[in-house]
């Protein structure tokens, strides 16, 4: 029968994990008004290591205590920053040698799961309502989108957020385990 790590489990998993990822990860959130939902975000960056969030448009201030609730204290683990624009947040990302990729319903998105997620990674969400601007869809270097099969339209930004920085670390993992497998292969045959 199956039971529930202790914690110093759940911290030893953890540091496994850890030490099989070599990527960095990042996030543009723009416009994200609704605190629990900034909260969330942080909250699932810190989980899965985001490096930092870029916070631009009116995206709420993570220190409102409505934010706080959420993520539990996650923003203090995080690297945050204000720039003035989406493109400014994009400009800073290639200066730090990531390649951005909004999520976003959009013309010309590809699905998530042929997006370009090798490498390091700056994600970029949009606003609740209105999903990322024209501006930041123009300056990305990819835009994809959430495949979705149900009869709603959109999913909730915190959980869209949650599903593509899962989704870039699941890619990681999956090629550092391929890798390791050839390796493997090659050192049995070689």
């Amino acid at each position: 029968m199956s039971t529930q790590l202790r914690p110093t489990d759940v911290k030893r998993l953890n540091r496994q994990w850890r030490r099989r990822t070599e990527g960095r990860v990042a996030l543009i959130a723009e416009s994200i008004s609704q605190p629990f939902n900034l909260g969330s975000i942080l909250r699932t960056c810190s989980t899965f290591g985001v490096e930092t969030l870029w916070l631009t448009g009116n995206t709420i201030d993570p220190s409102h205590p409505q934010v706080g609730k959420t993520a539990l204290g996650t923003e203090r683990k995080l690297q945050c920053r204000k720039p003035r624009s989406s493109t400014e947040a994009v400009n800073a990302a290639h200066d730090e040698g990531f390649r951005v990729v909004a999520i976003e319903l959009a013309r010309d998105a590809v699905p998530l799961h042929e997006a370009p997620l090798h490498g390091d990674i700056c994600l970029a969400i949009g606003a609740e309502d209105h999903g990322c601007s024209p501006a930041l869809l123009s300056a990305a270097d990819a835009i994809s989108y959430i495949p979705q099969i149900g009869r709603v339209g959109s999913l909730n930004v915190a959980v869209a957020a949650a599903i593509a920085i899962a989704e870039t670390r699941r890619r990681e993992w999956q090629a550092l385990a391929e890798d390791t497998a050839q390796d493997n292969g090659t050192a049995l045959t070689g």
